[in-house]
């Protein structure tokens, strides 16, 4: 019986959020059904075009909650 992927599975498969058995079958079926193929590429260059988010506060953000947090008393 043919598996049937969606584009859920493909995101997941693109973030690498797919265990390892569906990484086996997704990558099985993509050589073989070129129309999965297709949206695979298409939603894989959906994602190298998306911008990569950076995750680094400013010293100023830092410093307010270190000041914060030497202010809190510490509850144990």
């Amino acid at each position: 019986m043919k598996q049937v992927f969606t584009q859920n599975d493909l995101l997941r498969f693109v973030y690498k959020e797919s265990t390892t058995v569906e990484k086996a079958a997704i990558k099985k079926a993509l050589s073989e059904d070129w129309m999965l193929k297709e949206a695979y590429i298409e939603i894989y260059e959906a994602y190298k075009a998306l911008p990569k988010a950076t995750f680094s506060p400013s010293t100023n953000c830092l410093n307010k909650i270190l000041k914060y947090s030497a202010q809190s008393p510490v509850i144990a």
